[in-house]
């Protein structure tokens, strides 16, 4: 079964560490260990960020806002294979866990609904029983990982407003931190 350590370890790389960001025309605004203040308003960290308190308390509050928010929705201790289970976590974080969630359920043929129920865990654990299936897996959900940060570039209806910058600055840092997780 897969642990949540090793795939928590590989996303906060992925996002930056433990540091805040502020991106110019990232939507997410500003962030701390991937945490994206415009999405998560409410997150208790925030509270500690803006009163300067950057201390081990506020680590183990990054970490278990990831379990509960995106490891446990996708019952990923339960997950038969831990690379699986952390390219399915890593691209949560990044993509939604909706989006994440419907590409899985593209590869294992179920209702792409982006809902990790009973069917779609049932479903992926079956595929993935062999070290061979684990890897296609892999593949098959970094291709369309690639696939969605097009789309949403050559989709981006932000465009048409000048006061907001275009998702394709980020397209080769998507496409790199997909390559990273192979």
């Amino acid at each position: 079964m897969a642990e949540f350590e090793p795939c928590f370890k590989k996303m906060i790389v992925l996002e930056g560490g433990f540091h805040l960001h502020k991106v110019k025309g990232d939507a997410g605004g500003m962030t701390y260990a991937g945490v994206a203040r415009n999405r998560w308003p409410q997150w208790p960290g925030w509270q500690k960020i803006d009163a300067g308190e950057f201390d081990a308390k506020l680590t183990g509050m990054v970490k278990e806002f990831y379990k509960n928010e995106f490891w446990d929705k996708i019952n990923g201790d339960s997950i038969g294979a831990q690379d699986v289970a952390c390219q399915i976590f890593i691209a949560g974080v990044n993509t939604g866990l909706k989006t994440s969630v419907r590409l899985t359920q593209k590869i294992i043929g179920a209702v792409q609904d982006g809902v990790f129920g009973e069917k779609t865990f049932r479903k992926l654990n079956a595929m993935v029983q062999d070290e061979k299936d684990e890897r296609i897996f892999v593949l098959l959900f970094s291709l369309l990982q690639i696939f969605r940060y097009k789309d949403i570039c050559l989709h981006d209806a932000r465009r048409k407003h000048e006061k907001f910058v275009s998702d394709e600055k980020f397209l080769c840092g998507w496409i790199n931190r997909v390559q990273e997780q192979l």
